[in-house]
């Protein structure tokens, strides 16, 4: 699988980020596999975070601004400070909100806790979020047919998909990092969202369940599902995560 993690190495911090940073601590915290870094400005309550998307990756941040400014208004999610873009790429600045990555070091030593809060953080995000006012799809037939316009094709042993369970604004990358924790191990918020829209809730449960085997080792998904209160769905995970190798 592609890395998206911490920086490996050492990183070219894009001219619009050290601009916006002035002369502030700076400090890159995420790179993912199509090429986009995330740094953080600054440090303790006054820190922002400054995406940068090159040109031509492929990632949306406009598109997240639009979603964050949309689902600020009902859930914790940061808010968006600057957005722009130039030539070779677009950058988003939003305000930290408080606590830490569900994969810092200090949960990924304690994942029966951060499985926990990551489990009953989605429930309150899909309970939150209005689905009758939301503006923004992520359904099957509007995943592949952005596959399709960006060149992929979905892989012929793809089933048709199952009827829907429940309808719910979806995060849209529902991985274990995407969660933040407070100190005494309950969820505090979710960040990156340019793909949230509605869907039906198992196509965010079954990436959220597979990413605790990335990121905490086998053995957490029925933790994640019993503390989001819902039984496991074997046809539904399935064709979601093969769905989202797709698109």
């Amino acid at each position: 699988m592609p890395y998206s993690g911490p920086p490996r190495s050492t990183v070219q911090v894009p001219a619009p980020i050290t601009i916006l940073a002035q002369e502030r601590p700076l400090l890159p915290v995420w790179q993912n596999e199509l090429g986009g870094l995330t740094f953080q400005i600054g440090d303790g309550e006054e820190r922002s975070f400054a995406k940068w998307a090159p040109a031509g990756s492929g990632l949306d941040l406009a598109a997240e601004a639009e979603r964050l400014r949309w689902a600020g208004s009902f859930t914790s999610v940061p808010r968006v400070r600057d957005y722009g873009e130039r030539e070779d790429g677009a950058w988003l600045v939003t305000e930290g909100l408080s606590g830490e990555s569900a994969v810092s070091p200090r949960w990924t030593a304690d994942p029966a806790t951060a499985v926990r809060a990551l489990g009953t953080g989605l429930r309150a995000l899909h309970e939150r979020l209005p689905v009758a006012a939301c503006p923004y799809s992520w359904s099957v037939g509007h995943r592949l047919e952005r596959a399709r316009l960006a060149g992929m094709e979905a892989p012929e042993d793809l089933p048709d998909p199952p009827p829907i369970d429940h309808l719910v604004v979806c995060h849209g990358d529902s991985c274990a990092p995407n969660t933040l924790l407070h100190e005494d191990g309950s969820w505090s918020g979710h960040v990156d969202m340019g793909a949230l829209g509605v869907a039906d809730r198992w196509a965010d449960l079954a990436v959220a369940t597979w990413s605790t085997e990335w990121n905490y080792g086998p053995g957490w998904e029925d933790a994640l599902l019993d503390a989001y209160g819902i039984s496991p769905d074997p046809m539904r995970t399935d064709f979601y995560r093969r769905l989202w190798g797709a698109t």
